[in-house]
């Protein structure tokens, strides 16, 4: 189940990392460099954390996914055409994404038995830490900081997946459960417009 949302989570992530390096005009290292932050970042903090080789040290997997995902992109211009952020099939990607490794980023956090805040806090990071790594580098105000119910998306999986786990009730099913509702709040949240309060 870990592998299979880890799998989820970089090849959307990596999509998403592709573009926002496009966007920000970045050259070809530049945009590998966001497309593997992006795709791994989040990842590798996580598993730093909670003292675990990263996943992606260890299997070649991750890396072949991701170097297949550039070639196609570019192979299929996709860094000629016009700006898709906005469109449905970056928002989709984008969501399954987030959604993908809050749910990692909770399942690893509960096999380390560590406490509600330490789910939350190893499901977010593992969710927007790469974006927020990749956002500073080419010196933008991090996606998740100005984006309303982005991180409440990853903040709202590791509650459920908390809660879930304390009736021992983890399963595919209601992983998958969580998935489905997680990704169609996000993907509602963002064309009805909600947003946290400003302060």
């Amino acid at each position: 189940m870990f592998e299979v949302a880890e799998y989820i989570g970089i090849i959307a992530f990596a999509i998403s990392g592709f573009f926002v390096g496009v966007r920000a005009r970045l050259d070809f290292l530049g945009v590998l460099i966001s497309v593997f932050l992006t795709a791994f970042g989040g990842g590798v903090i996580r598993d730093i954390i909670v003292d675990r080789i990263p996943y992606t040290f260890i299997h070649n997997m991750p890396g072949v996914i991701v170097i297949s995902l550039m070639i196609i992109l570019i192979l299929f211009k996709f860094h000629q055409r016009e700006s898709i952020e906005n469109r449905p099939f970056f928002i989709v990607s984008d969501s399954i994404g987030l959604v993908s490794f809050s749910i990692t980023g909770a399942l690893i956090a509960l096999e380390s038995e560590v406490n509600l805040t330490g789910v939350l806090i190893l499901s977010f990071i593992t969710a927007v830490g790469g974006g927020i790594t990749r956002d500073i580098i080419i010196n933008e105000v991090p996606f998740v900081f100005k984006t309303g119910f982005y991180g409440t998306v990853s903040l709202l999986v590791g509650i459920l997946m908390y809660f879930l786990d304390s009736f021992n009730f983890i399963n595919i099913y209601t992983t998958t459960l969580v998935f489905v509702l997680a990704v169609t709040i996000r993907v509602v949240a963002y064309y009805r417009k909600w947003s946290i309060p400003l302060v």
